[in-house]
């Protein structure tokens, strides 16, 4: 290749990126999935009853809320780059999409599972009666931290047991197998394990608080080019936590019927949530250096388990940088916990 035609090359190259940039600038629809569970029937209300529409609308947007029944494969979709933000755990947006080299950045901090995840046996009265067991679970995800977490206190680790994969939208269907007899999982599901016979809960999160996180993530740069994505996540998000605050009867009623119970079922859900309603305690969690102290224990966990990658030197492969601090790898930042867009709204009431 002649050098004139190489510079005419590398122009172009030169131009077609100038010209994506811009065009991701000026980009005007997104897609943020989610899935099943009560932290995040929010979602399902702010599609159907307008409130996602409104808050695009104001920022000159479109946003589609994509409803996809198994969370793993949401995250998975959102890791892929078929989708621009998903609902997730503190510990799957590490090890899925952050592991995976996709920076991400948590722009809603919404709650923490507060009894919301748990272990349920049949016919066993303690934690210690899990010994030998077949227990099925979503592998690799923060059931997977339960359960070890679980195992931890009582001198027990995995070896101990047998687990066995099992996807949330098929678990229910698997623990009513009679061969089946502990599971662990999230609600809704939980709630419905553990009402079937001769089933105990002997283990649930509310004895590891603020370890499992329910966030909003979004691609880094996406939110770095459209600002006005955060802005709109947040405010129908906001919206929604001052109904949910004032017992909006008619709001809850709707999120349980989209999560398949009833109201009663649903306050039951909402009882193992710690919502962040007031914007202002859930921006404060995550300027917290308490913040960075529970993702160095997911992170540890997550390196003795494989889940950064099979190469990976040790738990700080990831960089993640909150605003207290960067833990692990400063040169490799890829999750990032940014209240900026909370503070915003804040500000604006």
């Amino acid at each position: 290749m002649s050098a004139r035609k190489l510079l005419v090359v590398l122009a172009a190259a030169v131009l077609l990126v100038f010209s994506s940039a811009s065009i991701a600038q000026k980009r005007d629809h997104f897609r943020i999935a989610w899935s099943i569970y009560a932290g995040w029937m929010p979602w399902s209300y702010a599609d159907s009853q307008g409130i996602m529409d409104k808050w695009a609308r104001k920022y000159g947007i479109k946003v589609d809320l994509v409803q996809v029944n198994d969370y793993v494969e949401s995250v998975n979709q959102y890791t892929s780059g078929n989708v621009d933000g998903v609902t997730a755990t503190n510990m799957d947006a590490l090890t899925l999409p952050a592991a995976s080299g996709v920076d991400t950045t948590a722009i809603i901090l919404g709650d923490y599972s507060d009894g919301n995840d748990g272990i349920v046996l049949k016919n066993g009265q303690s934690l210690k009666d899990i010994k030998g067991r077949q227990v099925n679970l979503v592998q690799y995800s923060v059931s997977d931290y339960l359960l070890s977490r679980a195992l931890q206190s009582i001198g027990m680790t995995q070896r101990d047991v047998k687990p066995v994969n099992t996807s949330d939208a098929d678990i229910v269907g698997a623990y009513a197998n009679p061969d089946v007899t502990a599971a662990v999982t999230w609600n809704p599901q939980l709630s419905v394990i553990e009402s079937m016979p001769n089933s105990t809960l002997v283990f649930s999160s509310k004895q590891i608080p603020r370890e499992i996180l329910d966030l909003m993530i979004v691609n880094t740069q996406t939110l770095k080019n459209n600002p006005a994505l955060g802005k709109a996540l947040v405010g129908a998000w906001y919206e929604i936590m001052a109904k949910m605050a004032a017992g909006d009867t008619d709001a809850l009623s709707k999120m349980a019927e989209a999560a398949g119970t009833d109201l009663a079922g649903y306050k039951h859900q909402l009882a193992a949530t710690h919502l962040y309603t007031d914007p202002k305690n859930a921006a404060a969690l995550m300027s917290d250096p308490e913040l960075l102290k529970t993702m160095k224990k997911v992170a540890t966990f997550s390196f003795k388990h494989g889940l950064l990658g099979p190469s990976a030197p040790g738990p700080g492969v990831v960089g993640i940088k909150t605003p207290a601090g960067v833990y692990g790898n400063k040169a490799n930042i890829k999750l990032r916990f940014d209240p900026s867009f909370t503070k915003a709204y804040i500000s604006a009431q």
